[in-house]
């Protein structure tokens, strides 16, 4: 299992934010997580309307009070344009459909296959 509980990066040609989870947050993982994501986020120039992907493929689903304290510490993200989540599992699609709600956000069971969704149209945005 990985050290860390998550990997960040960021693709300023595509304004595309992309996330892989590793395993489940405690309570006192996500502050930092929420932390990391906003410096990031600022420090790479981004803004609303960026491509978000988040492959939580190898992370299952999250503890109830993991998932309260991530509305709590993401409560008013920048809002993307298009979320791509990635997960095979049908308890973590569940998770997800509950707490994502956004009309822009799609499950794949595939990093390459969200990754092609959300860059569809990225010349037409550019």
């Amino acid at each position: 299992m990985p050290d860390r509980h998550y990997d960040i990066a960021f693709r300023s040609d595509l304004r595309l934010m992309d996330v892989a989870w590793h395993r489940y947050f405690t309570v006192h993982d996500v502050e930092a997580y929420a932390r990391a994501c906003w410096t990031e986020f600022d420090r790479n120039g981004f803004y609303p309307g960026y491509l978000l992907r988040m492959d939580m493929s190898q992370s299952a689903i999250q503890p109830q009070d993991a998932l309260a304290m991530f509305r709590t510490h993401f409560a008013g993200f920048p809002q993307a344009r298009r979320i791509a989540i990635v997960t095979a599992s049908a308890l973590a699609r569940l998770q997800v459909q509950r707490e994502m709600t956004q009309s822009y956000l799609q499950i794949f069971d595939r990093a390459d296959t969200a990754f092609a969704w959300l860059t569809q149209d990225v010349a037409a945005v550019a």
